[in-house]
């Protein structure tokens, strides 16, 4: 260790006498403090308790708190624009510029927008950020309705709280659709009470809208120059001009009829009159064509996340428009709403903004004018701008994934509209998987329910949706691909097996190519798809079921009265030979086949054979007999077929008999186990989570706290064993549970044996880096001795160089081996002390 000069000794224990004064200081001053606090006497009653729009200000950022100077610039042109809108236009409105935030601070309505990219593909178009933002947020109402706001919140606020007015809404679906490439706006003015008010009661449900297809217009048939004439038409012209002057007497009763009932209708859901009609304030969303492939200009209302056209009846007036960029005024005349209204903000007789920065994009073209005009008006542009509006004050927009998934309020959201109520809830909010739920009703007052429709998510029988009709109390339902017999659709009644049932499959997953089966009564019809048997079509009809007991447990099939199946053509063989029809007569032991028509022929060929009495009996040969088949062959000078090509025939038809009825009660037996697991699946209803969803999949979530509680206990256990000095020399006695006392004599022995080598080893090893800097150092100086009358200048100063920082290293080698030779005997007593005090060893040293 170096000595410490004097002169810095003295510094330092100044410094310190200094240090310990001021601390004794400060602590005099604490008791005085604390002493002087204690006599004052509080009344704990007269305190206001902090509200929670205190916490919240504590939490915002800065820029929620306080203007910059830029914001204050624009707010102080805000309020000098104002001045001069009032003293122009006593009789209008003031303009909603400069509200107060959730902190108390005027800020500009175009800085509270903010645009924010999120990671979610359904906020990426118009459609999916209106659907959010209706379904998200919850409507205050403004108080009074003629007004606008004191306050417009930050669109985070609004996220946090999932409340807010129209304002509010139109702040937050404007930011969105800024950030996903839209050329939008925040719209001020004044709508119907139905808008404002979200009241969808005299509107249809969009899930009931269904958009018609335009009817192709008759193109009339092209008259060919070498026709055969139609024959003449030899009925009463008069007559026919009476009928048709009937028929259009009928369908204009029919009409005025139906004109009648409207007009009585709408008298009905007439609304009564609104005393604010044109006072009402509301706030909503303007999307300019150009951007994002938008072809006309169109209004989103926030509220509901519907469109409307801007000539739209329910808006009533528009006051002004802003983005993030600028503010406009409205200039035209809105007596009669939004009808005769042009959108075109780069013209300033209908236009007034607010900021005259770069509005090239607002400017109107004008094909007339010059280039040199256009560099013209460049010029006086730069020379006019001013100023530019300050970036948004609000952070950036944060939505959850599990926002995302709960969307609505509580995970619920109910809707009425006209004749209908719409049910919206989370997915997993309820345990059946229902997502939206739609009942539609006979009367305006929601009483009498007519067809209720239901759609589902993540269910494991992929059961999608369901849709039951309350008058014949039928039930559709729809699933998804990968559902067992691959059960597209189900439509029935009750799920025993002898009702009514219309069934579909995804043909192409089944290895038979069913597609349909329909049961009606003790018929059932099956149709298939793209079988190499060419099988298209099959037609079974029961008999009355027979049952010997009833107490029976086992299933009874129904005796089959008659079987036809269809079959499409097979144009590897020819028409005479390839069956389109063949029917089983079952209950009259009777087969008829009827073959494919050829192009030029006009009925096909078909056989018609009667059954053996005993054709059932498999030990008996089936005698034939030339009365027990008829043929018909459509070419005349064809050869009649022989008896034994008929036997073959019939006994081959007898052999598809005993399949088909085989196939038949696979069939029965295939629908019964459908029945018997839609059965089972509804009483023990389980919804598919994925194994990513660690939140909601119990799981997964206890495989990965078991991995991560796994992996921490193998951390500690590294760390102990990293720490434990003694665990080298356990391994070497095989971890032993207990120690003996010549173990523990063989740990400490060992243990003192490998400090001393180690500290050998070191001491040998400085001594070595010392030998070899010495031993360079003298062969350095031997070559110096022989070069010094031919050396440079440069050369010497590089020997110099060399031997100050060689004689360097070797003063700390010195150093080194002098402090290690000292401290070694200390660590040997330390450790000698730490294994006398280790609780392992103590007991036997």
């Amino acid at each position: 260790m170096e000595a410490v000069p004097e002169h810095d000794g003295d510094k330092e224990e100044a410094a310190t006498e200094q240090d310990n004064e001021a601390q004794t200081d400060f602590a005099k001053k604490l008791e005085e403090l604390d002493q002087a606090l204690s006599a004052v006497q509080l009344n704990n009653s007269s305190l206001p308790m902090p509200d929670k729009r205190e916490k919240d200000e504590k939490l915002c950022p800065p820029s929620y708190k306080s203007n910059s100077q830029k914001e204050k610039l624009v707010i102080a042109l805000a309020e000098n624009f104002r001045r001069q809108y009032t003293h122009l236009y006593p009789d209008r409105k003031p303009l909603f510029l400069s509200p107060l935030n959730e902190c108390g601070v005027e800020k500009f309505v175009s800085t509270t927008l903010r645009p924010t990219v999120l990671p979610y593909p359904e906020l990426f178009n118009w459609e999916g950020s209106a659907s959010f933002v209706s379904d998200f947020l919850s409507l205050e109402e403004l108080d009074p309705p003629t007004d606008p706001p004191r306050h417009l919140y930050s669109p985070t606020r609004v996220l946090q709280t999932q409340r807010g007015s129209c304002f509010d809404f139109s702040t937050l679906l404007c930011s969105l659709l800024l950030a996903a490439g839209y050329n939008a706006y925040c719209v001020s003015g004044y709508a119907t009470k139905d808008v404002c008010l979200i009241n969808l009661g005299r509107e249809d449900c969009p899930l009931l809208t269904r958009h018609e297809k335009g009817k192709k217009e008759e193109q009339a048939p092209t008259v060919l120059k070498y026709s055969v004439k139609p024959p003449r038409d030899l009925s009463s012209a008069f007559e026919r001009r009476q009928e048709e002057v009937r028929q259009k007497e009928a369908q204009a009763a029919r009409l005025r009829k139906q004109q009648e009932a409207d007009m009585l209708q709408e008298e009905l859901e007439r609304p009564p009159p609104d005393p604010l009609f044109g006072l009402r304030v509301h706030c909503w969303v303007l999307v300019k064509c150009g951007d994002r492939e938008v072809p006309e200009d169109f209004f989103i209302e926030p509220l509901s996340g519907k469109t409307f056209p801007t000539t739209d009846q329910n808006f009533l007036g528009v006051e002004s428009i802003w983005n993030n960029h600028n503010y406009w005024v409205n200039m035209q005349d809105c007596r009669r709403g939004c009808a005769n209204m042009t959108f075109d903000l780069g013209d300033p007789v209908k236009w007034e903004y607010l900021l005259c920065g770069d509005t090239s994009q607002y400017l109107l073209h004008i094909p007339a004018m010059k280039k040199q005009d256009f560099e013209d008006d460049d010029e006086e542009k730069e020379e006019s701008k001013v100023f530019e509006m300050p970036p948004s004050w609000v952070s950036e927009l944060h939505i959850s994934q599990q926002d995302m998934e709960m969307r609505c309020p509580g995970g619920i959201k109910v809707l009425l509209y006209r004749k209908a109520k719409l049910e919206k809830f989370a997915p997993y909010l309820l345990k059946d998987g229902l997502v939206t739920r739609l009942t539609t009703y006979h009367d305006l007052e929601c009483t009498k329910e007519c067809i209720v429709k239901e759609w589902y998510q993540n269910r494991s029988d992929h059961l999608e949706e369901r849709e039951l009709h309350k008058a014949g109390n039928i039930t559709l339902e729809r699933f998804t691909h990968g559902r067992s017999f691959a059960l597209k659709s189900h439509r029935y009644v009750t799920l025993t097996p002898d009702s009514d049932r219309d069934m579909e499959f995804y043909s192409q997953a089944r290895a038979d190519g069913l597609a349909r089966r329909v049961e009606v009564g003790l018929q059932m019809t099956e149709t298939f798809e793209d079988r190499p048997d060419f099988l298209c079509y099959r037609h079974i009809v029961f008999g009355k079921r027979a049952r010997i007991n009833i107490s029976q447990p086992v299933h009874v099939h129904r005796p089959l009265v008659k079987v036809v199946e269809r079959f499409h053509r097979d144009t590897t063989k020819p028409a005479s030979e390839d069956v389109a029809e063949r029917v089983f007569l079952v209950s009259e032991d009777r087969i008829q086949v009827t073959y494919h028509r050829d192009d030029d022929r006009i009925i096909p060929a078909w056989r018609n054979f009667i059954k053996p009495q005993n054709s059932g009996d498999a030990q008996n040969t089936v005698p034939f007999t030339p009365d027990m088949a008829s043929t018909f062959q459509v070419d005349p000078f064809q050869k009649p077929s022989k008896n034994l090509f008929l036997y073959e025939t019939l006994i081959g038809l007898m052999k598809e008999e005993e399949k088909v009825a085989q196939r038949i009660k696979d069939s029965e037996k295939e629908v019964r186990a459908i029945l018997d697991l839609r059965r089972h699946e509804e009483k023990h209803i389980e919804l598919h989570i994925s194994i990513y969803n660690t939140a909601r999949n119990d799981k997964a979530r206890k495989h990965r706290e078991a991995l991560e509680r796994m992996a921490e206990e193998a951390r500690l256990r590294q760390e102990e064993k990293e720490l434990d000095f003694l665990s080298p020399f356990l391994a070497q006695l095989g971890n032993p549970d207990q120690l003996t006392h010549q173990m523990a004599l063989q740990l400490r022995s060992d243990s003192l044996a490998d400090l001393k080598q180690r500290l050998i080893d070191k001491a040998n090893h400085i001594q070595a880096r010392f030998e070899k800097e010495t031993q360079e150092l003298q062969q350095k100086q031997q070559w110096y001795q022989k070069n010094q009358l031919t050396m440079t200048k440069e050369d010497e100063d590089q020997y110099l160089a060399y031997c100050s920082d060689t004689m360097f290293r070797i003063h700390v080698l010195k150093l080194r081996l002098s402090r290690h030779k000292d401290r070694a005997p200390q660590q040997y007593l330390a450790l000698d002390e730490k294994l006398r005090r280790d609780p392992r060893l103590a007991p036997f040293l």
